[in-house]
C-alpha cells in the first residue's frame, strides 16, 4: 500500500490529468483496492478506500469519507481522493488545507433525506442538523440561513478544493419546499430521464417532481444543498458536474478569494449562490436550472450584518431554463414540450434578489442565455448596487424582460438600519437577443425618488416575436414598491414593446435597435420620471411611434432612424 501512495504522490506533481489517468493505471478497479486499518498514509494522498469507503452505491460512505479528511487535516493538508464508484453519502464535512478530488467515473451521490414524520433517512442515517441563525431567518429564506444540512459544507474554513471530472449527484436531498411555499414545479411536470453521463443505457424515468416526497427543509436530518460554506477564504472549485444540487448547488456565503471554473450543473432550484463574498472568479461554467436561478450573486443578511458581494467577474458562462433534467450532462439537451406547464424557465443570471449588503465592482462578460430569463440587478433591501459593467451577451428565446434592472422598496432587513440602496454607474455594451418574448419587454426601474442613476446601453439588438396591441401601449404599470422584484411584478404585460424605464436620472442609449417580427402596437421606448436622456443612432419602428414621454425632461434624440433629432426640455403624455 504504501508503494502505491508513494507512486501517486510522485503523479500529483504533474496535475489533474496526470492524477486521474495514473490512479486509473495503479488502481484498475473501484473496489480492488486493500483496506488498511485506518491509519492515515505518509504524505498528502488519502484514498477514500483505505479509512472503509466501499463505493458500490448501497453502504454509506460518509463516516469513511469524513475519516480521509479528518486525516489528511492532521497531516497538515493533502488531497483526498475519490476513485470511481458511487459514494452513497450524508453530510461531508470540509476541513482547511484539504482537497478533495472526484476522479473520472466518481459519482458522490447524496443519500435520501428522512421523510416527513420519520427521523431518520436511508440505513438509518440524517445529514447534520441545520445551525441555530433564529436571528435572522426573517431577513431571507431559510435555505439562504443554513449551511451544515447539506452533503458537503465547511464553515470558517482556509485553503480548500474541491476539484476532477467526476459527478456530485444529490438524489436525496430537498429542494427546499416547505410550509407555505409550492414546490418549483408542481405535480405531473416530469424531469424526463435521468441519464448519468456515460451509462450505456438510461435508468428508467423518475417519478415527476410533484411525486417525490415533500421533504421540508426545515425537518431535522433533511439536506438541501449540495456544497455549502461560510465565513472561508481561499476556495476552489473546478471540473466537475452537480446533477439536482437540491435548494442550491452552491450556496457560498462570506466566502472570499473563490475560483468556480468549468463546473457544469444540470439542476431544479438554483445552481450558483455567490452570498456576500468577494473576490470573486466564476468562469467557463454550464448551468441547466429550468426552475430557478443559474448564477446567482446575494448579499444577504444571514451573516447577521450587511455585507457586499463585491470585485466580482463572471465570464464565459452558460446558462439555460429549458432543458429537461440530465439532458445537458448526458449531451442530448433535451428541451421541455411547448406545451409544458409550470416550468418557469428561470435559469438566468441574477444579482440579488436577497439585496442588503450591495454589489460593487462586478463584470458579466462573454456569457450565453438560452430560453431563460434575462439578466437581472435588483437592489430591494438597501443595496448599493454600483460600478457594473455587462458585456458581450448573447441570448436566445428569453422567455421575458432581457434586461431587469430594479431599485426598491422591499426593505428585508433590521427596521432600524436598512434604507433604500442605489442602483447606479452601470454599463451594458454588446448585447444582442433573439426570439425575445414579446409581452415583458426590458424594464429598468427605480422608485419615486430613488432614481437609478448613470445608466449607459450601447451596441444592443432586440428581436422579439412582436404582435402587442394598441390596448396593450395604454396600460398604466403599477409601482409596487415594494414587491418581490421580477419582470412579472408589474403584470402579465409592458406598455412598451423594447425598453420601459421609469425613474431613471442620466440614461444614454448609443447604437440600440428593437426589431419586432411581427408588427407590434406598442412603443419601443417608453419614459415616465426620466431626466436627462440621451438617445443616439437608436433604430426602432417609427409606427406607432418609438417614444412615449411621460414627465420627462431634458432629453435628446440624435442621428437615429427611430424619431427625427430632437431635444426636449420638457414632455408629458407626448409621443415621438
Amino acid at each position: 500500500m504504501n508503494t502505491i501512495n508513494s507512486a501517486r504522490r510522485e503523479l500529483l506533481k504533474l496535475g489533474g490529468m496526470g492524477l486521474a489517468a495514473a490512479a486509473a493505471t495503479a488502481v484498475p478497479s473501484a473496489y480492488a483496492a486493500p483496506r488498511s486499518s485506518g491509519t492515515a498514509p505518509a504524505g498528502a494522498f488519502f484514498d477514500i478506500r483505505s479509512y472503509g469507503a466501499v463505493g458500490d452505491g448501497k453502504t454509506i460512505d460518509s463516516p469513511a469519507i469524513n475519516k480521509a479528511i479528518e486525516a489528511a487535516a492532521a497531516a497538515g493538508g493533502g488531497t483526498v481522493f475519490f476513485p470511481a464508484g458511487t459514494w452513497l453519502s450524508f453530510s461531508i464535512r470540509l476541513k482547511s488545507h484539504v482537497a478533495l478530488y472526484l476522479s473520472q467515473g466518481c459519482i458522490l451521490e447524496a443519500a435520501a433525506s428522512p421523510l416527513p414524520g420519520q427521523t431518520t433517512g436511508y440505513n438509518g442515517g440524517t445529514y447534520d442538523a441545520a445551525e441555530p441563525n433564529t436571528a435572522w431567518d426573517a431577513y431571507q429564506d431559510y435555505g439562504h440561513n443554513h449551511w451544515k444540512n447539506s452533503l458537503i459544507w465547511g464553515i470558517d474554513l482556509q485553503d480548500v478544493s474541491i476539484t476532477g471530472p467526476g459527478l456530485i449527484y444529490g438524489k436525496g436531498l430537498s429542494f427546499g419546499a416547505g410550509p407555505g411555499r409550492p414546490p418549483g414545479a408542481p405535480k405531473n411536470v416530469g424531469f424526463g430521464p435521468e441519464r448519468l453521463p456515460g451509462a450505456s443505457t438510461p435508468p428508467p424515468a423518475r417519478p415527476a417532481r410533484g411525486d417525490f416526497p415533500m421533504y421540508q427543509a426545515e425537518q431535522a436530518g433533511v439536506g438541501n444543498k449540495a456544497i455549502a460554506m461560510k465565513n472561508c477564504r481561499n476556495v476552489i472549485f473546478r471540473d466537475f458536474s452537480i446533477l439536482k444540487g437540491g435548494h442550491f448547488g452552491f450556496l457560498l456565503t462570506g466566502v472570499d478569494n473563490l475560483t468556480i471554473d468549468n463546473i457544469t450543473i444540470d439542476t431544479d432550484r438554483d445552481g450558483i449562490d455567490i452570498d456576500c463574498c468577494r473576490n470573486v472568479r466564476v468562469s467557463n461554467c454550464f448551468v441547466n436550472s429550468p426552475w430557478d436561478d443559474g448564477i446567482c450573486p446575494k448579499s444577504s443578511y444571514a451573516l447577521g450584518y450587511a455585507r457586499a458581494t463585491e470585485n466580482m467577474t463572471i465570464t464565459n458562462c452558460y446558462v439555460a431554463g429549458s432543458y429537461e433534467l440530465g439532458t445537458m450532462l448526458n449531451g442530448t439537451y433535451k428541451r421541455f414540450a411547448p406545451d409544458t406547464q409550470h416550468v418557469a424557465h428561470n435559469g438566468r443570471i441574477k444579482c440579488g434578489t436577497e439585496s442588503n449588503g450591495g454589489f460593487k465592482n462586478i463584470t458579466i462578460s462573454n456569457c450565453v442565455f438560452d430560453a431563460c430569463m434575462g439578466l437581472a440587478l435588483e437592489s430591494e433591501d438597501g443595496a448599493l448596487c454600483e460600478d457594473i459593467a455587462i458585456s458581450n451577451i448573447t441570448m436566445r428565446d428569453v422567455v421575458n424582460a432581457p434586461l431587469f434592472f430594479r431599485l426598491g422598496a422591499r426593505l428585508r432587513g433590521p427596521k432600524e438600519s436598512t434604507k433604500v440602496g442605489t442602483l447606479q454607474r452601470v454599463v451594458v455594451d454588446n448585447l444582442v437577443s433573439y426570439n425575445t418574448v414579446p409581452h415583458i419587454s426590458s424594464i429598468l426601474s427605480g422608485i419615486p425618488d430613488h432614481p437609478l442613476q448613470d445608466i449607459k446601453l450601447s451596441n444592443i439588438y432586440i428581436q422579439h416575436q412582436g404582435g402587442g396591441t394598441a390596448e396593450d401601449a395604454k396600460i398604466d404599470m403599477p409601482e409596487k414598491e415594494a414587491a418581490y422584484p421580477d419582470p412579472g411584478m408589474f403584470g402579465r404585460t409592458t406598455p412598451s414593446q423594447g425598453f420601459f424605464l421609469r425613474h431613471v436620472n442620466r440614461l444614454e442609449m448609443s447604437h440600440v435597435e428593437v426589431a419586432p417580427a411581427s408588427p407590434d402596437a406598442r412603443p419601443s421606448f417608453y419614459l415616465e420620471g426620466v431626466n436627462r436622456a440621451d438617445f443616439i443612432a437608436v433604430t426602432a419602428p417609427t409606427s406607432p411611434s418609438a417614444f412615449a414621454l411621460h414627465k420627462v425632461t431634458d432629453l435628446r434624440v440624435a442621428i437615429s432612424r427611430a424619431a427625427k433629432d430632437t431635444q426636449l426640455e420638457n414632455a408629458d403624455n407626448q409621443t415621438l
